[in-house]
Parts: C-alpha cells; structure tokens; sequence
C-alpha cells in the first residue's frame, strides 16, 4: 500500500540500466468521499496513501538527472479483491455504480487507465495534477452531482430497504469477472478437462 516497493523497483531498474530518459512512472491510489473516511482514508490505510505519495517526490528527486516524473493516479472506486474486502466499500460502490451507469460516468478498470494514458500522461503539454502533485481520475465519482445523488441514497438504507433501493448486480458481476466467471460468451455448463499441461512448463519437464 504505501511507496517502499515502488522506490525499490525503481532502483532496481535504475541499477541495471534499463530506466530511459525522461521516464514516467506511476502508482495507483485512492481517496473515496467522506463517508468512507472512518474505515478507509483515517486508518492505517490512509498513512499508506501518504507514504505513497511521499514516495513519488523520492523518486523524482533521485533520479532528476534522468527528467524522471513520478506520479499518484488518484483513481475511481472499482471492484478489486482488496475493495471488496473492505468494510462498508462494497456498499458504497454498489450505490456509486447504479448512480454513474445512467449518467454515463462509470468506468471499469481498463477503461479508467485508458483515460490516464490518453488524457493525462501522454497529451501536449503538462499532466494535469492537483495541488498536491497527484493526477486525479476520481474527477467523475467526485463530481458533486454524483456524490449528493449517492449520499441521498445512503442516508436512506437500511436492513429492511437495502435490496429496494440498492442494485448489487454490477457490483456482484464486477467481482465475480475477477475470478473468471459471469464472462459473456462462455458456457460454463461445457464439460472440460481440467488435466491440460502447461506447453512451456511441458517443455521443461522432458528435458
């Protein structure tokens, strides 16, 4: 979570020699709005977020004689194994997606990073950043039409009304896509043998 890894790989590329001129480099991050402060931004979570943004200063600073840029991609709130794990998360992004799809808003994770390359890092002139440094792709879930719409709905939720006014679907296909399931085009009624050798791995065996 925080920025020790990414110092260290960066030195690692730099001392092998492999760290081109003008170099950029990218860690992902994130916020969330305040009702998720408690459990994700004040915790230890969020001294991770700090160290990570700390670290891309390091980086840029250690290898200045290279023009190294170093940035925090604040993102949007996706589905991924750790969010899904996180208290209160899921909830929030089940209401978020069901409040961004009909606006036109929502991105999956491929989509989000195709916004980051295409509007951010690589376009004429200097990366967008906040006042921070850090680039900010939550722009759209951080909208305020967005977060009144979602903060309306969760003031509202409870046990007994939870399926009436939330719509878990997306989410639940979000996380199960991680996994491999609920693809389009696949028919998981197929009988399949499980027993197939791997050829690289195949390879190895017989010699």
């Amino acid at each position: 979570m925080g920025g020790q890894d990414w110092a260290l790989w960066i030195d690692a590329l730099a001392n092998a020699g492999v760290l081109a001129q003008d170099f950029k480099t990218v860690a992902y991050s994130y916020i969330g709005p305040e009702l998720t402060f408690p459990i994700y931004r004040d915790g230890t979570i969020g001294q991770a977020k700090n160290d990570l943004l700390a670290t891309a200063g390091v980086i840029a600073n250690a290898h200045a004689h290279l023009g190294a840029k170093a940035w925090v991609s604040v993102n949007k709130a996706v589905v991924t194994q750790a969010s899904a794990a996180i208290p209160v998360v899921p909830l929030y992004l089940s209401v978020l997606f069901q409040i961004m799809q009909p606006m036109g808003l929502h991105e999956d994770c491929m989509a989000q990073i195709l916004r980051l390359y295409k509007d951010r890092l690589y376009v004429a002139g200097d990366t967008l950043v906040d006042e921070l440094g850090r680039i900010r792709l939550d722009d759209w879930e951080m909208d305020s039409q967005v977060q009144d719409a979602v903060s309306a709905c969760w003031s509202n939720i409870s046990a007994d009304n939870l399926q009436d006014l939330v719509d878990l679907s997306l989410f639940r296909r979000s996380f199960y896509q991680l996994f491999g399931f609920e693809v389009d085009g696949i028919d998981y009624d197929a009988d399949v043998d499980p027993m197939v050798m791997i050829p690289s791995i195949e390879e190895r065996t017989e010699k």
